[in-house]
């Protein structure tokens, strides 16, 4: 007994100040806890018939109490942390600690180079996809096209001339707007096709039709003669001439280009005027044409000449008093139809009298062969 009295009085000795404070601490507590529990007990027992002050304080007491030990616990904790902090060896520990940590790696950033390479390979790559995928479906064909400034054509005639089918992509139309343009000049009355394009699937073809300078007449029929020198094959309804227009005789297909060609140097003054256009070939000019104006005059001038002489009518007019004729077939003279109508019904007697005489003296030359045949008859019935 006596070595156990001495062991625990040496321990005793041994305990530090700080371990005895905390043994007394401990003892102080397990105390407190003590009390704190009966008084728990005692506030649930009265709780069952106290009114709300009573719980009001019991929430009171509890909370000073919750204080009271918290206290104590951050005294300890000071406590702790003090022998610690004032100890070298521990001090050193942690600095070798914080040393020793190894540093989270930074996440390496990627290049924009990188960046660039991917991105022109996914947008591509997208883009192709979604064309296809396009491409693919019924959306791909679907177009509305129609037609402006045709009047003398229908808007059917100018689509089938362009070759746009139900089945085209929309897309090819759209790439080969100038291809199917040019197609649409085949039809003989387009003068300029151009096909514009609205989001997301309206075409529009505007076309230019060449102008009607003429009617070629032949019997009661009325073809229009195209600013291009080209005849219609089909005649107009007389219904929907206008009220003033130029007539053509004749309708071989180079002497009316010809013709046209030479009327577009023309001013329109003069051209307005015109009425007829007819040919009226002579000895010495087989290509001379009959020009009649709305005012009755006439001017006789070579196809080929047309455009030089033609313009001088101009400077010719004021000078007739009177509905002339003016000859540009050699030179350029006038003189009036009445002189005209005269020499022609003078040329017209002097042919009736040499046919006259001429089927004279057939009729005598008949008779004297007759005659002679008479003669013939009676010498051979005699001989006989």
């Amino acid at each position: 007994m006596s070595k156990d009295k001495n062991k625990e009085s040496n321990q005793k000795q041994e305990l530090s100040e700080w371990q005895k404070r905390n043994q007394e601490y401990l003892k102080k507590k397990a105390e407190e806890e003590a009390a704190l529990a009966e008084e728990k007990e005692k506030e649930k027992q009265a709780r069952m018939g106290k009114n709300s002050k009573s719980l009001e304080e019991s929430k009171k007491l509890s909370s000073d109490s919750d204080q009271n030990e918290t206290v104590p616990d951050e005294e300890s904790s000071e406590k702790e942390e003090k022998p610690q902090k004032d100890d070298p060896k521990v001090n050193e520990e942690k600095v070798k600690k914080k040393k020793e940590k190894p540093e989270k790696p930074a996440k390496p950033k990627i290049a924009p180079v990188h960046i660039w390479r991917a991105v022109s390979i996914l947008v591509p790559s997208t883009l192709v996809l979604l064309l296809s995928v396009y491409l693919l479906t019924p959306l791909s064909t679907i177009k509305n096209v129609e037609v402006k400034g045709n009047s003398n054509t229908q808007a059917d005639d100018i689509k089938q001339a362009s070759g746009i089918q139900d089945s085209d992509y929309t897309l090819a139309l759209l790439l080969d707007k100038e291809k199917y343009a040019e197609r649409i000049k085949s039809n003989h009355w387009i003068e300029s096709a151009k096909i514009d394009y609205q989001f997301p699937t309206n075409f529009t073809i505007e076309v230019k039709e060449f102008d009607i300078v003429g009617y070629y007449v032949s019997g009661e029929e009325y073809y229009p003669i195209l600013s291009s020198g080209t005849v219609e094959s089909t005649p107009v309804n007389r219904l929907n001439l206008p009220e003033t227009y130029l007539t053509v005789t004749f309708n071989d297909e180079q002497q009316v280009k010809e013709l046209i060609t030479g009327l577009s140097t023309i001013s329109e003054d003069i051209k307005s005027q015109i009425q007829k256009i007819e040919l009226a070939p002579s000895k010495a000019t087989a290509d001379l044409l009959k020009i009649t104006m709305l005012d009755t005059d006439e001017i006789l001038v070579p196809l080929s000449e047309l455009s030089k002489k033609l313009p001088y009518y101009s400077k010719i007019k004021p000078q007739l008093t009177e509905p002339s004729v003016v000859d540009m077939e050699a030179g350029a003279y006038s003189y009036t139809i009445a002189d005209k109508l005269i020499e022609e019904a003078e040329e017209k007697a002097k042919q009736e009298a040499k046919e006259a005489e001429k089927k004279k003296q057939e009729e005598e030359k008949k008779k004297q062969e007759e005659q002679g045949n008479q003669s013939q008859t009676s010498q051979q019935s005699q001989s006989r």
